[in-house]
């Protein structure tokens, strides 16, 4: 789950992280109070939405005054933010965050993951903060400093300050940054985040450390613990298919080909996306619609899927092991008849209840195209939408 940088930094804030003050703003009265209130002599008013590179898209602005403030709340209010991690399409701007500026020494990068190939939480710093991460990994990857914490000991101070003395920090400075780090370990930890970047982590003038940008996202398998961060979740900045998915306790998640995919289990959800490519053609989605699903479930799956207006054929691939074959062939047929599927269906079906989920499908009187196995089904899918 993603949040805004608002509210990364308001979570960041309890648990120690320095942050400038600022306060978000649904309107151009709301972005006024919230300047009068800070009462600074510089103003940045950053435009929220879920993606980065806001600024070179005109969704941060450094202003001077509380006029201008909401000169550029009324500007970036409504419009329709496009950067590079939004695509051409972009994303309406629903709420601005009014920040008080600061007079920056230095601009460096900080980020927190779960690094999957040592299975450990990982800090990173880097030098060049203000750039994407990714590019400076692929251009001087030997500018990212790492440490891995041992998950029975922690995140260690001598750690913080092998990090600290890495960026070059000194003096005062190096005291504060242990601090900072600390305290943003204590913080993902605690919410069972996936990533929490400051990317610029920035030293002011003053010698203060603190984040200038904050992002924040979260394992969505452990928000039953935290039902404050639940509620956090901005439907809006969404894929509204995949908002539906997870009403149904669907794994979902939109893609740009044309034969949408129901399968259960991930592995075979991504052997069936990877054999779709293999003959030629591309998936409009990844759907897993897991091991103990209902009829109802699956039939709000194919739902899903054919509302996709990208879908040029269906392909249901089941191996049933938990799964039982028949509740897949009963969802699959009650969903077809219900919103008069007009686009090919292929099913391929395998392991409990075989036999009776081929009956109910032979017997539904819907042109359902069957497969004998996943290469059979991915030839016929795919010579379904070529005329074939």
């Amino acid at each position: 789950m993603n949040i805004h940088e608002y509210q990364a930094k308001e979570i960041l804030a309890r648990f120690g992280v320095k942050v400038p003050n600022g306060r978000v703003a649904y309107t151009p009265s709301e972005a006024e109070m919230a300047a009068k209130e800070l009462g600074s002599e510089v103003f940045v008013v950053k435009a929220q939405i879920h993606a980065g590179g806001r600024g070179k898209g005109g969704g941060v602005k450094v202003v001077k005054s509380v006029a201008e403030v909401v000169s550029e709340a009324k500007r970036m209010l409504g419009m329709t933010l496009v950067t590079k991690q939004t695509g051409p399409a972009g994303k309406e701007v629903k709420r601005v965050y009014v920040e008080e500026g600061c007079k920056i020494a230095r601009e460096l990068y900080l980020g927190m993951v779960i690094d999957r190939g040592s299975s450990r939480v990982t800090m990173m710093a880097s030098t060049e903060g203000g750039m994407e991460i990714e590019e400076v990994a692929a251009r001087t990857p030997e500018k990212i400093l790492k440490e891995a914490v041992d998950p029975a000991v922690g995140f260690a101070q001598f750690q913080a300050r092998n990090l600290a003395y890495g960026l070059g920090l000194q003096g005062k400075q190096v005291g504060k940054a242990v601090k900072f780090m600390t305290a943003l370990y204590k913080a993902f930890m605690a919410t069972d985040a996936s990533l929490a970047e400051i990317n610029p982590l920035v030293v002011t003038a003053d010698g203060e450390v603190m984040a200038l940008d904050a992002k924040m996202n979260f394992d969505g398998n452990s928000l039953f613990r935290h039902k404050d961060l639940e509620e956090l979740r901005d439907f809006d900045e969404e894929n509204p298919k995949e908002v539906e998915a997870s009403k149904h306790e669907l794994n979902y998640i939109a893609l740009d080909g044309a034969i949408g995919c129901m399968v259960n289990g991930a592995g075979l959800a991504m052997a069936t996306m990877d054999i779709i490519q293999l003959k030629g053609s591309s998936p409009a989605n990844f759907l897993d619609v897991g091991g103990g699903a209902t009829t109802e479930r699956v039939t709000a799956a194919f739902k899903l899927i054919v509302s996709d207006p990208k879908v040029k054929a269906v392909l249901v691939n089941i191996f049933g092991g938990i799964m039982r074959c028949d509740v897949i062939a009963n969802g699959v047929v009650a969903a077809a008849k219900e919103v008069g599927i007009k686009v090919p269906l292929v099913v391929r079906l395998e392991g409990t209840n075989v036999d009776l989920g081929k009956k109910i499908l032979k017997e539904s009187g819907l042109p359902i195209i069957t497969a004998d196995d996943l290469d059979d089904a991915a030839t016929k899918v795919v010579a379904s939408i070529k005329g074939a």
